[in-house]
């Protein structure tokens, strides 16, 4: 086999990922970096500024005669479509072509209703957003569902939460109206890339936990988010505690953490107990009161909740678990549980430099991460090569 050389592998969308991470600024670094020639190197930065994806500034230090012509990554080249769905809140934003949202709407939806009446909220969500933006600009859509999901398909597989999207592949019904790649993932495993990518960039290994209407997490494992062989790595709300009860779960197991320690669960378990609650923001007032049968049973959940996060950390050894959802936002006390049992149950190697977290990105890391995991998709240089390739084609054929 012959040996390859680094020109051969410099093709247009490697070129872009060099100017994306700073690694080459000029024609003359690619050249230098790449070891193309440079009408080689012309010819790829040119299609580049051809499809907006680099833009030209003359604006460098000149260390005498003309300054050099720089060339950066044009964000605003083109948007993507994002969607972070929950249980009962979802954000709809669009994002340019580094992540950061552009505009977005936030709204209270039951995803229970179902595909057909969700995912056309979404794209008319979408269209409002886009306003005047040429529909050329886009270049992909990122959504994440609260559901277990097949991600190299984006078919959601959950029969009995959210059962009325069992199956539903989602990809294809998106790219109806908006023709571009499609990436649909698990809620958690979107705020996990998001969380990472934003707040720990510099860590390889993390957990994300979700604890709100439902508990899951999203883990980081060497710098990428580990899904499994279908997609249903992160499931740990439906790891079962030792001193359940016999409570059902909504998956048919019982004892799950999910059924016995989630927002639902503390709701569901309040008003049993005579409290009149309808909202975490009411179990929050209680909290806030001193209410000590409430504090209880928040701690209790925090204890429950911990013994299945000892046994994910002496598995996975994460650098940091981090905390997120609106009930792991609003108790200081079930965070303090969680705490307290990891560091007890969990080895010590696992432990010794462990950090325990709550979100700073809080729901922000949902539609980042959509942004993220879209756009290391299609500006990977094989995404943005074979599109290059498409582009000539059609020239060609015209």
């Amino acid at each position: 086999m012959p040996r390859r050389t680094a020109a051969t592998l410099a093709t247009s969308g490697e070129v872009l990922r060099l100017i994306r991470t700073g690694e080459a600024v000029t024609r003359a670094d690619l050249g230098r970096v790449t070891g193309l020639s440079r009408p080689a190197v012309q010819l790829r930065v040119a299609e580049l500024l051809e499809r907006g994806l680099v833009v030209e500034r003359t604006d460098a230090p000149s260390t005498g005669g003309r300054p050099p012509v720089r060339l950066e990554f044009n964000a605003g080249g083109g948007v993507v479509l994002v969607a972070a769905l929950g249980a009962s809140r979802t954000r709809v934003a669009i994002c340019d072509l580094s992540g950061a949202e552009l505009d977005g709407r936030e709204f209270a939806m039951d995803v229970e209703q179902g595909p057909d009446v969700v995912l056309p909220l979404l794209m008319d969500t979408w269209d409002e957003l886009l306003g005047d933006r040429p529909r050329s600009m886009i270049r992909g859509v990122g959504m994440g569902v609260p559901a277990t999901v097949e991600f190299a398909q984006g078919r959601t597989e959950s029969a009995r939460v959210m059962a009325s999207w069992t199956g539903v592949v989602i990809p294809p019904i998106i790219r109806e109206r908006f023709p571009v790649p499609v990436l649909v993932d698990n809620d958690v495993n979107v705020l996990a890339i998001g969380e990472h990518r934003g707040a720990y960039p510099d860590l390889d290994d993390l957990m994300f936990v979700k604890v709100s209407t439902r508990i899951g997490a999203g883990v980081i494992a060497g710098g990428g988010i580990l899904r499994g062989a279908l997609g249903a790595a992160g499931e740990i709300g439906h790891i079962p505690v030792i001193d359940g009860g016999g409570v059902l779960c909504r998956c048919g197991n019982t004892d799950c953490v999910d059924s016995l320690a989630s927002g639902t669960a503390l709701l569901r378990d309040l008003r049993a107990a005579g409290k009149d609650v309808k909202t975490i923001a009411d179990v929050t007032a209680l909290v806030r009161a001193g209410d000590a049968e409430t504090m209880a049973m928040v701690r209790t959940a925090g204890r429950r909740i911990g013994e299945v996060l000892a046994g994910a950390v002496n598995i996975l050894n994460p650098s940091v678990v981090v905390l997120g959802g609106d009930v792991a936002e609003a108790f200081g006390p079930l965070v303090s549980s969680i705490r307290e049992v990891v560091y007890r149950r969990s080895t010590a190697l696992a432990t010794r430099r462990l950090r325990i977290e709550q979100s700073r990105l809080g729901a922000g890391a949902g539609i980042s991460g959509c942004a993220v995991m879209v756009l290391d998709h299609v500006l990977s240089p094989e995404a943005v090569d074979e599109t290059m390739t498409v582009s000539t084609l059609r020239r060609v054929s015209s």
